[in-house]
């Protein structure tokens, strides 16, 4: 009996401590639900580049870049970008908040409460960003940026969505 706990513990192991996703993988497709509990899934953007960036209000760099992704979703064709931005760890309440705040914008908010699908995505720290290409594929994984590497980050997106 023992062993077999051993076993299914160290594959819940493997689950719950997934490496951050490389180029040419593909994500986990269920990302959460928004604020009003639409389920959210990277394949409901098939054919877009698709951002999924993770943070945290006391996370100075995620709140500099809030806004700029925000800018970029409502600057971009829609029906070429959609940025999917997640709340990772931090309450419902606080979550709805700060979402209200941003209602203005055409991201995707999504709370991850239990950071189950930052667990999927390899986050261990933030700002954590994947960058998903038109065909679904992990194009680019930027973890631990700072606001003098967004300027990059937007140049990159746009040769993404370029391909």
């Amino acid at each position: 009996m023992r062993t077999v706990l051993a076993a299914l513990c160290f594959l819940c192991s493997i689950v719950v401590y997934a490496e951050p996703y490389n180029v040419g993988d593909i994500p986990h497709d269920l990302v959460g639900k928004t604020i009003d509990g639409a389920e959210v899934r990277v394949s409901d953007f098939k054919g877009k580049v698709v951002i999924v960036s993770f943070w945290a209000s006391w996370c100075g760099p995620c709140m500099k870049e809030l806004p700029i992704l925000g800018g970029i979703q409502k600057s971009a064709t829609p029906e070429k970008l959609q940025v999917i931005s997640i709340n990772y760890g931090e309450s419902r309440k606080l979550f709805r908040k700060i979402a209200d705040a941003l209602s203005d914008t055409q991201m995707k908010l999504v709370s991850d409460v239990n950071k189950k699908t930052g667990r999927k995505y390899g986050v261990e720290g933030i700002p954590h960003m994947v960058i998903i290409d038109a065909y679904g594929n992990v194009a680019a994984v930027h973890i631990g940026y700072g606001e003098s590497q967004l300027p990059a980050l937007i140049d990159e997106i746009n040769e993404i969505a370029r391909r």
